[in-house]
């Protein structure tokens, strides 16, 4: 019989904690969820206050009675789910369904899962915040309530299938909206001229751009324009007028929070939302290690807070004076935004000794990756600033000005470990500019007139869509995956080389919501609810309150649109193939695999044709086109044309310029793996064909 049982919520968690505690304390995992609504039903007694019918999850039977036995046989029970909103939520329907005394029942939280954390985090067990947990109940109701009402609605109106939802449809909004300002958009023309100067004393050029007129900017727009100013600045002398020398600083960003981090793993590494959060979950749960056995390796990785504690910065301090010395150290805090929950640290390396490179081999490609951009990055947020030597020129031609900037770095700071990425276009760095003097004479090599035009704002990447939903206040960090990830299953968006484009079908239900369900969804409602939800886990709202507030209006809304609303109907996008068999231009349709081509004479012509992708680096064994396939878990592969006729060349890493194909065990193994995900594709074909 153990004396605490210590229940949490995946094994891998479970198997790293086991190691840090006597033998006499037993943890189990939950496996996630116990208690939801139903999904066969709304599961909400409206008439009876909004009260939540919860049932156990289905397949659950035999753990929940495996989790009650080991409840039953302990002294004390440790309920140490995750540390947020969701996480209370598990932990209250864990004890409801325990039906132990309460007073053996208690709550108890790991930001890190460290053997000093965990051991100090059971000594300071509290009770079950309430609060906390009626927020997550609010969230949950009120986005049942939404998807449920509004969800039926779609499928009478548009087709079966269909899906809404309170942050997921503002989500779509907010892509069609930006997709509507590129269409709109009219590029407007704009003029820049360049000169190459050189100067005579070190016979360096540097390259400065025109200003404009008499010390006032000046736009230039037209040809016309730009030959007028030529004309004027032909045979002219150029000298400087003005000469500013100074120092700039450079202050490193701050720890990673759930968005930041997201964002960063996406311009970086090229990994999904959905990769980010896995990966991360895996480094939090723990990861066996040589020397140490199982540890989890950075903070709990749902956090909009930049918060650090004192032993991590004291640790970080340690470490960097050590490696880069004490000019390199600067003990910084952040301030945490005013909308974060704050509920714990911003993330970053548990062991701060720890160093990426020295467990590289013992981490799979991508746990190295994301374990290195979070400990960089937290690393680098308690260094010194970069310091840059700057200059700045104005040259005078006749009574035209050009500027010229220069600079170079005088002290690296943070920057010796970790530059943050950017979702814009990156400018070109400014060089070193030669040793020059104002009143002195320098020499026209060149004039270079450019002619741009101005560019409509970009599409969303999926960083750049969690950027925004986070400035708007929309969504919380544990929701910013699973609703991208839902928007594009249900095809109301595609990715386009990393850019979110609104499909047809998306553009229709936008449309539909937004005219007839304007209350619900738009960004300050959206917003407005996220807030409410705030308050409920700070005790200053109730939620069924809340909730009774919400139904009523929104309740005669939906009534009205099924009444008045009209059947819309969903025309397909027209390729630019021809079918040949009958001669139609083929059309796009969706299938459980993602987008083909169809004929539209469909019964009468049944042809259809997968879409193949190719990408413009040619096979590293015989030099064909390399198309981009998906396998049945939807994960990308790399494969030859002429595989598997004249050429086995698979992968499912993309490859690069110039590479050249080797043979090696790793090879062959990863070759099996995707032949046998493609073998399981083609085995479900064809016994629903048989079937048939």
């Amino acid at each position: 019989m153990a004396d605490k049982l210590i229940i949490v919520e995946s094994p891998a968690k479970a198997n790293t904690i086991k190691k840090f505690l006597g033998g006499n304390t037993k943890v189990v995992a939950s496996m996630g969820h116990i208690r939801d609504l139903p999904k066969s039903k709304m599961g909400i007694d409206i008439e009876h206050d909004f009260e939540p019918q919860y049932i156990n999850i289905r397949g659950k039977g035999d753990l929940i009675k495996s989790l009650k036995k080991d409840a039953k046989q302990a002294k004390k029970v440790y309920l140490a789910t995750d540390p947020d909103r969701e996480g209370e939520a598990i932990a209250w329907h864990l004890a409801k369904i325990l039906e132990e005394d309460k007073s053996k029942i208690t709550r108890v939280t790991f930001n890190e899962i460290t053997k000093t954390a965990v051991q100090k985090a059971i000594k300071q067990s509290r009770d079950i915040d309430i609060n906390l947990v009626d927020a997550q109940q609010a969230r949950r109701v009120l986005d049942r309530i939404v998807g449920y009402k509004i969800s039926p609605v779609l499928w009478k109106k548009v087709k079966r299938g269909l899906s809404a939802g309170r942050v997921q449809s503002v989500a779509v909004k907010l892509i069609v909206d930006r997709e509507e300002e590129i269409e709109k958009f009219i590029p407007e023309e704009y003029w820049n001229i360049y000169v190459d100067l050189k100067d005579k004393k070190s016979k360096k050029t540097f390259e400065a751009r025109f200003y404009g007129e008499s010390g006032k900017k000046q736009e230039i727009h037209s040809k016309e324009e730009v030959d007028t100013i030529l004309q004027n600045i032909k045979d002219k002398e150029y000298i400087i007028s003005e000469v500013k020398k100074g120092e700039k600083k450079r202050t490193p960003a701050p720890p990673f929070t759930t968005s930041t981090m997201q964002q960063e793993a996406s311009r970086k590494l090229g990994f999904t939302l959905k990769k980010t959060m896995s990966v991360a979950q895996g480094l939090y749960e723990g990861v066996k290690l040589k020397q140490k056995g199982t540890v989890g390796l950075i903070t709990y990785m749902r956090t909009d807070s930049t918060r650090i504690s004192e032993e991590a910065r004291a640790s970080a301090k340690e470490q960097i004076i050590k490696i880069y010395g004490e000019e390199y150290y600067e003990n910084r805090y952040y301030k945490t935004n005013k909308d974060a929950q704050d509920a714990h640290e911003g993330i970053r390396p548990t062991y701060i000794d720890i160093d990426p490179e020295e467990i590289k081999e013992e981490l799979t490609k991508d746990q190295y990756k994301l374990y290195k951009l979070i400990y960089n990055r937290f690393m680098a947020s308690q260094m010194k600033p970069a310091i840059y030597d700057t200059m700045a020129v104005t040259i005078k031609a006749d009574k035209y000005d050009f500027k010229a900037n220069g600079q170079s770095i005088k002290f690296k700071g943070f920057m010796t470990l970790y530059v943050e990425g950017t979702d814009e276009k990156e400018e070109k760095e400014e060089g070193i500019l030669p040793p020059l003097e104002e009143n002195q004479k320098v020499e026209l090599q060149k004039i270079n007139p450019k002619q741009s035009f101005t560019e409509p704002p970009a599409r969303y990447t999926e960083a750049s869509l969690v950027k925004a939903l986070e400035e708007k206040g929309i969504g919380r960090p544990s929701t910013y995956s699973p609703t991208i990830t839902t928007i594009l299953e249900r095809r109301y968006v595609e990715k386009i080389q990393k850019q979110l484009h609104p499909t047809e079908l998306g553009k229709i239900v936008n449309k539909l919501l937004t005219e007839n369900f304007k209350d619900v969804i738009n960004v300050e409602f959206t917003a407005k609810i996220e807030n409410e939800f705030d308050q409920i886990a700070e005790g200053k709202e109730e939620w069924k309150k809340m909730i009774r507030e919400f139904y009523g209006p929104f309740e005669q809304e939906v009534e009205k649109v099924e009444k008045e609303l009209e059947h819309v109907k969903i025309e397909d996008e027209v390729s630019d193939v021809k079918c040949e068999k009958c001669g139609r231009m083929m059309v796009y349709k969706y299938g459980r695999y993602g987008k083909f081509l169809a004929c539209p004479g469909y019964p009468e012509c049944k042809n259809a044709k997968p879409i193949i992708e190719t990408i413009d680096v040619p096979c590293p064994k015989c030099g064909g086109v390399v198309q981009v396939r998906k396998t049945k878990k939807r994960r990308n592969y790399y494969i030859c044309e002429h595989n598997p006729e004249s050429c086995d060349y698979i992968s499912w890493n993309k490859p690069k310029p110039g590479e050249k194909w080797e043979e090696t065990d790793k090879g062959k193994e990863e070759k099996e793996e995707i032949e046998k995900e493609i073998k399981t594709k083609k085995r479900t074909k064809t016994s629903k064909k048989k079937a048939k």
